[in-house]
Formats: C-alpha cells, sequence, structure tokens
C-alpha cells in the first residue's frame, strides 16, 4: 500500500480526504509563499502547490507520495491571501462585498520521478456585508487562518450569497478532482482511498 502524506497543516485538507476514505500522514511544508512580481494568480497557486510537494518529497522515501495543495481568492486578477490583521482583514471583506470573485487551488501529487497537477477555480459571490456583519465576523477566531479572511464552511458561510462549482474547492480541496488524480496514481480505487 502505497503511503501517502500530506503537505499541508491544514485540518479541513485532512478531513475533506478523510471524507472520501483517504488516509495520509501530515507533513506540512515551510516554504516562503510571496507571489513574484508579475504572477499570475494561477500561475502563484500552481507554483505553490509544486514547492510544497517538492520540499516535503525531498525528506521522504521514493514510493511514498505526496499530496499538496494551495487556495488562493482571486479578485480582479489580484491574489488575496491570509489577513495580516485587522485592518487588512477589513479591507478584504470591503472589496468582496456584493461582488463575485474567484477561489483558486492548484493540486500537485508526486511519487518518485512522476508529478501530476490541476487547477480548480469556484465562483463566489458575497452578500453586501455592513461594517457592523464585517466587525462581527472578525470577533471571532474563523477568518484569520484563511485566503481572503473567510472561511465558508463556518460562520462565513453566512457572508456568501452563491457558488458556481466545487464547495470543497472553497474549502480548501477540490473533492472530485483529487480523487481522480489519486485514483491515476493507484492510491485511490472504487469510491474512498486504499490499495485494493
Amino acid at each position: 500500500m502505497t503511503t501517502l502524506v500530506l503537505a499541508s497543516a491544514s485540518p479541513r485538507r485532512r478531513e475533506l480526504l478523510a471524507q472520501i476514505g483517504v488516509d495520509c500522514q501530515v507533513s506540512p511544508a515551510d516554504i516562503d509563499e510571496t507571489p513574484q512580481a508579475g504572477e499570475s494568480p494561477q500561475d502563484y497557486v500552481c507554483r505553490m502547490a509544486r514547492e510544497k510537494a517538492a520540499a516535503v518529497a525531498a525528506a521522504q522515501a521514493a514510493d511514498v507520495a505526496v499530496l499538496a495543495a494551495d487556495t488562493t481568492v482571486v479578485i480582479d486578477d489580484d491574489v488575496l491571501g491570509k489577513p495580516g490583521d485587522r485592518f487588512d482583514a477589513l479591507a478584504m471583506l470591503a472589496r468582496l462585498s456584493g461582488r463575485t470573485h474567484q477561489v483558486m487551488s492548484a493540486v500537485c501529487l508526486c511519487r518518485g520521478q512522476r508529478r501530476e497537477e490541476i487547477v480548480v477555480t469556484t465562483e463566489v459571490t458575497f452578500a453586501s456585508l455592513d461594517r457592523e456583519l464585517c466587525e462581527a465576523y472578525l470577533a471571532t477566531d474563523e477568518p484569520w487562518d484563511k485566503a481572503g479572511a473567510y472561511g465558508i464552511q463556518g460562520l462565513g458561510a453566512v457572508l456568501v450569497d452563491a457558488i458556481n462549482g466545487s464547495y470543497s474547492n472553497v474549502v480548501g480541496l477540490p473533492l472530485a478532482e483529487t480523487w481522480r488524480l489519486l485514483r491515476d496514481f493507484g492510491i485511490a480505487s472504487g469510491l474512498g482511498g486504499g490499495d485494493e
């Protein structure tokens, strides 16, 4: 049976994999996540996923598979990462208010010399947010470790009017596409995970 290592500290990604029956070990990648000048949002998330996978794979045996992902919020072709402070988070929520943005995830799976990656984009439309609601949301612990300063799977669901595309992608890992990637590597089979 192939060992799968998730190159992420995100409990949400591990929970999503468990939801589809895929067991994994966790080994977070420690990389510089600063966007490069002139880098498109898609190039950025792909580079982040590749670099996370490579960093963790370097410490693993050749037969170990490493799964890495990066998710970002994109509006007006700008990448919104995790908020640095309260003012940063308020500015992000104000910018997203009443508008449609994209949540883009890149997923990279590698084992030995083989590497495959996918990119999935979901459109998310926010309700119009007033200052009181934004302040109340920022008073919770939820926004601070999430791109765009919100989490759709928690209290942040009240900020969202509609989504078009993969819900699990907005949470942090597009499940259907990730499962197909794992299946192609022989890591997931049937419905769920594990080798036959």
